[in-house]
């Protein structure tokens, strides 16, 4: 039997997500958080990390491919459907509009000084996501070894993020095996 009430819980959730997910996908990993793990305890925190870098891993958006997972391991089939269709839809209804007054008043001050504002507000959120999934990531030496060397990386050097994926995997496997 279908349950109607956490389809219309997921739709709800991850169109708020959509709407208010300023800066693209890594902003929005605060707001998933917030309502995932906090709001409906549909997932820990263990568990949202660990869909969050599935999610990073796979091609596309992260905060789809984030909406389609959770709704997935929710609801199933329907509930990936319903929470994907959630965060897709406000930028569907808002981008083509936001997309033609931006064209129109790009050289407007006052949306100069709005978008300026915005800019730190969304390095802010993107700055808790990264704070939310090292807590739950970073939990011994050996992971503050790999992420470490991931950032020491990152950096330094002009490492492909799939290479950098790659040797993570590999040490994670070195580490914990």
């Amino acid at each position: 039997m279908i349950n109607l009430n956490i389809f219309s819980e997921l739709f709800i959730s991850f169109f708020k997500i959509g709407l208010f997910g300023f800066g693209g996908g890594y902003s929005m990993l605060a707001l998933l958080e917030r309502e995932i793990v906090q709001l409906h305890k549909w997932l820990s925190a263990t568990e949202f990390v660990d869909i969050i870098a599935v999610a990073e891993m796979t091609p596309g958006a992260v905060a789809i491919n984030s909406a389609t997972f959770v709704g997935y391991q929710i609801a199933g089939v329907g509930g990936a459907i319903i929470a994907t269709l959630g965060v897709i839809i406000p930028s569907l209804l808002l981008v083509i509009p936001a997309a033609r007054l931006v064209t129109l008043f790009y050289q407007s001050k006052k949306l100069q000084h709005a978008l300026h504002g915005i800019h730190p507000a969304v390095l802010a959120l993107i700055g808790l996501a990264a704070y939310v999934v090292g807590v739950n990531s970073i939990v011994d030496i050996k992971s503050a070894l790999i992420g470490g060397g991931a950032l020491t990386l990152l950096i330094f050097t002009r490492i492909h993020p799939l290479m950098l994926i790659a040797l993570g995997a590999v040490a994670g496997t070195m580490f914990y095996l």
